[in-house]
C-alpha cells in the first residue's frame, strides 16, 4: 500500500510542478475577453466611420443647395439623393434630412421661409427660430440651415446597449441670390420684414 501512495503522491508532484499547457489555459481564460474587445472595437470604429459619413452628407447637403437661387421639387429630390447616396455602404433608411432657409429681418427676428424634410418632419413655415451667435447672424439677410440625423444600431451590442442617433447641422449663406426660392413655399422674391 504504501508504493501505491507513494506513486500517487508523485503523480501529484508531477502535476503541480508541470508547466506543460499553462499557455493554452491562460488563454481560453482571455480569449472571451479579447472577443469581446475586438467586436466592441469593430462596433465603435463602424460608429465613427457612420458619424463622419453623416457629418460629410450635412455638408453636402448645405454646399449644394446654397448654389441655387431657385429650387425647384425635383431638384430639391436630387439634392436631398445625393445626400443619401454619401452614407453608402451604409443604409440610408435610417437617415433623416431637413434643409431649410431663415429670414433673418431687419429687426433681428429669424424665421422660416421654407422648408423641406425626407424621412423626418419639415419645419413649419413662418416658424421662429433661435440661431446660434455667429458671424453669420446679419440683420436683414438669409441662411441655408441643413440638418441630418442617422440612427447607428450596432451589430454586436458591446459597443453601445441600443441605437444611437448622431446629429448635425450646419448653417450657411446663399452663393448665387441673396435667398433661394423654392416655388412649394415661394417666399414672394424673399423680402425681408
Amino acid at each position: 500500500m504504501v508504493g501505491i501512495a507513494t506513486v500517487r503522491v508523485n503523480i501529484f508532484r508531477r502535476f503541480v510542478a508541470s508547466t506543460r499547457g499553462v499557455a493554452a489555459i491562460e488563454f481560453a481564460m482571455i480569449a472571451p475577453v479579447l472577443a469581446v474587445m475586438f467586436l466592441g472595437t469593430f462596433d465603435g470604429a463602424r460608429a465613427i466611420a457612420t458619424y463622419m459619413k453623416m457629418r460629410s452628407a450635412t455638408f453636402a447637403l448645405a454646399a449644394i443647395t446654397n448654389q441655387y437661387s431657385t429650387i425647384q421639387s425635383s431638384d430639391m429630390a436630387t439634392i436631398v439623393g445625393a445626400t443619401s447616396a454619401i452614407m453608402a455602404p451604409y443604409s440610408s433608411s435610417p437617415i433623416t434630412i431637413t434643409i431649410s432657409q431663415i429670414t433673418i429681418s431687419n429687426k433681428g427676428v429669424a424665421t422660416i421661409s421654407w422648408s423641406y424634410s425626407q424621412g423626418g418632419t419639415a419645419r413649419a413655415q413662418g416658424s421662429s427660430i433661435t440661431l446660434p451667435a455667429t458671424a453669420l447672424d446679419v440683420n436683414g439677410s438669409y441662411l441655408i440651415l441643413a440638418e441630418v440625423s442617422y440612427k447607428f444600431t450596432p451589430m454586436f451590442g458591446y459597443f453601445s446597449a441600443g441605437n444611437i442617433t448622431f446629429s448635425d447641422n450646419l448653417y450657411v449663406t446663399p452663393r448665387v441670390s441673396n435667398c433661394i426660392n423654392y416655388p412649394p413655399q415661394s417666399v414672394a422674391g424673399c423680402i425681408l420684414g
